[in-house]
């Protein structure tokens, strides 16, 4: 039978979320989430062809109430954070196009429940080489990047740099939004930064300034 999952389901403190010294510990985790998902589904989103010619994600809100709706349910029985994952570029490269695919695989999941123990022999290095194949189907998209102005290429470089030298999506966007707002200030093109985009710097730039700071 599976293990049960008594000891983590609903063991929450939620009044003690509430406290003073956890603020920054829960934006901390909700502009994580966010900003994982997001990059997430953008990339999958242009690798599935479904991007609109104007660059944005239809029907963004959707998935992003259903991330958010996995990562409450996952909490409250007790798993890590529940978010979409690069690794669905699988699916997709297999022909996979609507909501039922996910479906299809979470059945798939249903028989783990008995047979993790086996599955967990399997050792990570086996699994590797498949992550290395999703990156490298994700990677067209670079080509798409105009690396010969300054404005957009170092903005984009710093992204796709900084999230496997810090193990961190997060981390590479965060520097991407305030590069990228920064970079448009100085050669000139201020009247082009869509107004979120400041937004999004300042947040961002908050982030950093708490990750570091000590309460």
């Amino acid at each position: 039978m599976p293990p049960s999952i008594a000891p983590v389901f609903l063991q929450m403190d939620l009044a003690g979320a509430f406290k003073v010294g956890l603020v920054t510990v829960v934006f901390a985790f909700l502009f994580v989430d966010l900003f994982d998902n997001t990059g997430t589904l953008i990339a999958l989103a242009h690798r599935g062809g479904f991007m609109r010619p104007d660059g944005t994600v239809p029907r963004l809100n959707r998935a992003l109430i259903s991330d958010s709706a996995a990562a409450m349910i996952g909490a409250a029985v007790g798993t890590s954070t529940t978010t979409s994952y690069i690794e669905s570029a699988s699916g997709i490269n297999s022909g996979g196009r609507t909501g039922l695919t996910s479906v299809f695989t979470a059945l798939c999941f249903l028989p783990c429940f008995f047979l993790a123990p086996l599955a967990g022999m399997v050792p990570a290095y086996a699994t590797a080489s498949v992550l290395i194949l999703v990156g490298a189907a994700m990677f067209k998209s670079v080509g798409q990047i105009s690396f010969s102005k300054i404005e957009e290429g170092l903005p984009a470089f710093l992204t796709i740099i900084l999230i496997p030298l810090t193990f961190s999506i997060t981390q590479g966007i965060l520097w991407g939004f305030i590069s990228h707002v920064g970079m448009y200030l100085l050669v000139g093109r201020r009247r082009e930064i869509h107004p979120v985009m400041y937004v999004l710097a300042l947040i961002s730039i908050g982030l950093l300034l708490l990750e570091h700071a000590r309460f």
